[in-house]
């Protein structure tokens, strides 16, 4: 009988798709969490947008290793002030996909 090399079993375990869920919850005060799932270790860049398309902050900007991961966003800009109420988008962008999603700061 053959044996299932670790390569095999680690490769299962690992989803191999690209993925960002709709942050929650949403609409959300004053925090809220994103979830992505990437398929191998990948420089990620997440950043939250207002609706003018105007960068209010960026979240992450590093190497992330395969797999399902959580980051959460408290609602404040880069220099610490809480944002407005309003439509946000948040954008993850990694060597070889983007992928934005919508979400609702209500206060």
């Amino acid at each position: 009988m053959y044996g299932i090399g670790t390569d095999a079993l680690n490769s299962k375990a690992v989803k191999k798709i690209f993925e960002l869920k709709q942050n929650y919850p949403n609409p959300f005060n004053p925090v809220t969490t994103i979830e992505y799932t990437l398929p191998h270790l990948s420089e990620v860049t997440i950043e939250i947008y207002n609706i003018l398309g105007q960068k209010v902050k960026t979240l992450i900007n590093e190497n992330v290793a395969a797999g399902k991961h959580l980051i959460t966003w408290n609602g404040k800009d880069s220099s610490n002030n809480n944002v407005s109420s309003g439509i946000y988008f948040y954008k993850i962008t990694t060597d070889s996909e983007e992928i934005v999603n919508k979400m609702l700061l209500v206060k």
